[in-house]
């Protein structure tokens, strides 16, 4: 029964699918996906603060590491301070850049904040800057450096940790390999195992699991050498 989509254009959803069980003549298939993003990055552990009053004015700046716009924004309502006469912010995730002067002069918050961010060298993360006037106007200038500074010293004050990228990646295999192949994933750390016998076909099984983007060639070669049989691989 020919396939519905050559086999090198099925997506990691639909080859888990059960698709595996239309794929006749297959014995050890692997299918890989992108990481959506893939690689490493460095980010915060966890929240940070720093506060700093410059001509009267406070400042308080407040770090954290977000996942995605809508964490950014939950951030954003649950430190902004309705009683402060500005709560600027910028984010970074990925190559994704926003930042926010909350009326101060176009340029002089959002943006230095969003070059402390840049230089400090870390990743989906957001820092919002609360301002308090304190009746002395501190030029464009002097604001650039104010919000730009506060924000950079709070990043610096902040632990970071590097994150790897999770490859997806599934195998359908027999089960008298099932013994190599979770020694294999434990030995390279591989999480969310998961096992599926539903594969129409007999003593043979699902195994789905996630590893680390810079181990995913590694483990290929490691099953390749420790099972009895030719392994056919595939990648999205």
């Amino acid at each position: 029964m020919p396939l519905p989509l050559p086999l090198a254009r099925l997506t990691f959803n639909q080859l888990t699918n059960n698709t595996f069980s239309k794929a006749k003549g297959l014995s050890l298939s692997m299918v890989t996906a992108s990481s959506g993003g893939g690689g490493a990055f460095t980010t915060l552990k966890e929240r940070v603060s720093f506060d700093k009053e410059i001509k009267k004015s406070k400042f308080i700046a407040i770090a954290a590491p977000i996942s995605d716009e809508r964490s950014a924004f939950s951030f954003l309502s649950e430190v902004r301070e309705s009683r402060a006469t500005h709560n600027c912010w910028a984010y970074k995730i990925g190559d994704q850049f926003r930042s926010y002067d909350d009326g101060e002069p176009s340029g002089t918050a959002g943006k230095p904040i969003q070059s402390a961010i840049e230089s400090s060298g870390i990743d989906r993360v957001m820092v919002v800057v609360i301002r308090y006037f304190g009746g002395i106007k501190l030029g464009t200038g002097g604001l650039v450096r104010a919000y730009g500074g506060v924000a950079a010293e709070c990043l610096k004050n902040g632990q970071t940790c590097l994150v790897k990228s999770k490859v997806p990646m599934g195998l359908e295999v027999t089960f008298d390999l099932l013994g190599v192949l979770y020694h294999q994933l434990q030995s390279f750390q591989a999480e969310d195992i998961k096992q599926d016998y539903d594969t129409g076909k007999d003593n043979v099984t699902m195994v789905t699991f996630k590893v680390d983007f810079d181990k995913v060639e590694s483990l290929e070669e490691a099953l390749k050498s420790n099972c009895s049989r030719d392994i056919v691989f595939y990648r999205r």
